[in-house]
């Protein structure tokens, strides 16, 4: 059984894994639930590039909160301070502040072979480390989690929180609403790819009605895979978010389709 890949993930991620995929043979379509947006106060953003020579460890949160940052980069600002280091929770992350100029030895993410990509994973490669006394800064959206922070601040040191962009729901157009209707008529043949909570939340929103019990879903960590379930979803695969995980994910789901269909 041939499935259609829906990639939530917000541009311009989005229309790169697309694009990768398709040059793998693999049918994918673009159907972003988020919206990311520049802030329009970037007072902030400015006050955080002055002070980043005072902050052990800048933590970016997503491959956004690098462009976003970066983008507000003020004149005067010099290049990435030597005794300040980039955390990335995953590898999107990590190539975004490759491409920003961040030198590779100044961050610090998850290994590549790692299962799972996300604040703990990152966590466990300072943990060993003393931050009593320390400052450290993360780069995010509006809201979010304060997991990270809190082993940070438990460990002793000070956390300070920067909103480098704004995150909504996306606003679907004539095309983006045809493939959702699509996906929900014929759910046997489309598989949902979720890459964070608000997604499904803005998915229920965007289609409150639906039924999502014949729909399958491939989320990128246990902790959307809860919430897929929770919102209906009848099929919840997982794979961390990296190409050959996605592509192996997406092989052994279509040999569970065919061989125990829903």
């Amino acid at each position: 059984m041939a499935l259609s890949l829906l990639v939530t993930r917000p541009q311009p991620q989005a229309d790169a894994w697309v694009a990768r995929l398709r040059a793998h043979g693999i049918d994918a379509q673009a159907l972003p639930l988020l919206a990311i947006e520049a802030v329009v106060d970037l007072s902030e953003l400015h006050a955080a590039w002055h002070e980043l020579p005072r902050y052990s460890l800048a933590m970016f949160v997503s491959p956004n909160a690098v462009s976003h940052f970066f983008a507000a980069r003020p004149a005067a600002a010099r290049g990435w301070p030597a005794a300040t280091r980039a955390g990335a929770t995953g590898p999107g992350t990590l190539a975004a502040l490759h491409m920003a100029g961040v030198p590779p030895e100044q961050c610090v993410a998850p290994p590549a072979e790692a299962t799972r990509f996300d604040s703990a994973a990152l966590w466990a490669q300072l943990r060993g480390e003393s931050w009593s006394g320390r400052e450290v800064l993360v780069l995010r959206g509006n809201g979010g989690r304060d997991e990270f922070a809190d082993l940070l601040r438990s460990a002793g040191a000070a956390v300070h929180f920067t909103q480098a962009y704004e995150r909504g729901a996306a606003r679907f157009d004539a095309s983006q609403r045809a493939l959702l209707e699509a996906a929900l008529t014929h759910p046997s043949t489309h598989l949902w790819w979720l890459s964070s909570t608000e997604a499904i939340d803005v998915l229920a929103q965007i289609a409150p009605e639906a039924d999502w019990s014949a729909s399958q879903a491939l989320a990128s960590h246990p902790r959307i895979a809860r919430r897929a379930r929770e919102r209906g979803f009848g099929r919840v695969f997982e794979a961390p978010p990296t190409f050959e995980a996605v592509r192996a994910a997406l092989l052994e789901v279509e040999r569970c389709l065919q061989s125990s269909p829903p």
